[in-house]
């Protein structure tokens, strides 16, 4: 495992000592296209880049990579990987490794960037800190939704059905990243709803099999 090597300040103990002050995901995004090696990266750099941030950033990250087509799975199993340490407590992402070591091409971190930050700067105009709430608690609680929201990309590998998990996961870690206490009651209400539809439908279709296979036996 890969710890990250620049002494940083936890995520929440960064943001005790500095209260409820404007962050913009746009601007840190700006910085990450800025400062990134010129070939390839690392998720190990991107976490030390980001420092007490960095859980939000790389599950905001991730869960844009996992709105295109093709990239979902790879990005739901790495989304699991900061839900799960997000739900144990820890104060960064630890990525494996082989994981955190291995080079990304850089031109591909450009190209979401660059998506993303107009889209970012447009809905920063209305999101900002507000609605405060136990930081510990919530941590935990956003990673498990974000766990679970992270098994629907893996597990259900139909096209198009990838979008609407991958933007509410987005939509959590920048409400997350932001403190924006309405925004992320409102991801975390969308994200419940959604996962209990689709365990309603998983439980209808396993009653439908059930009930054709009982046809069968008569």
């Amino acid at each position: 495992m890969v710890h990250p090597t620049i002494a940083a300040p936890s995520e929440l103990e960064s943001r005790r000592l500095s209260g409820p002050t404007a962050f913009h995901a746009s601007a840190a995004l700006q910085q990450v296209h800025d400062e990134a090696p010129k070939d390839h990266f690392t998720l190990g750099w991107l976490v030390i880049t980001l420092r007490n941030r960095s859980f939000g950033m790389v599950m905001l990250l991730l869960a844009l990579a996992a709105i295109a087509p093709g990239v979902s799975i790879v990005a739901g199993l790495l989304l699991m990987i900061p839900a799960f340490q997000m739900i144990a407590g820890h104060p960064t992402p630890i990525f494996p490794r082989l994981i955190a070591e291995r080079p990304l091409r850089t031109r591909r971190l450009a190209g979401l960037v660059e998506r993303a930050v107009p889209i970012l700067r447009y809905l920063e105009k209305v999101i900002h800190p507000r609605w405060s709430y136990p930081l510990q608690a919530t941590k935990r609680v956003v990673g498990a939704i974000v766990f679970l929201l992270s098994a629907t990309l893996v597990f259900t590998p139909i096209p198009l059905t990838n979008v609407v998990p991958a933007v509410v996961i987005a939509l959590i870690s920048l409400a997350y990243l932001e403190e924006d206490g309405l925004l992320l009651s409102i991801g975390l209400l969308v994200a419940v709803i959604m996962l209990s539809a689709m365990s309603l439908a998983v439980w209808e279709t396993i009653h439908a099999a059930q009930w054709l296979g009982s046809l069968k036996a008569i």
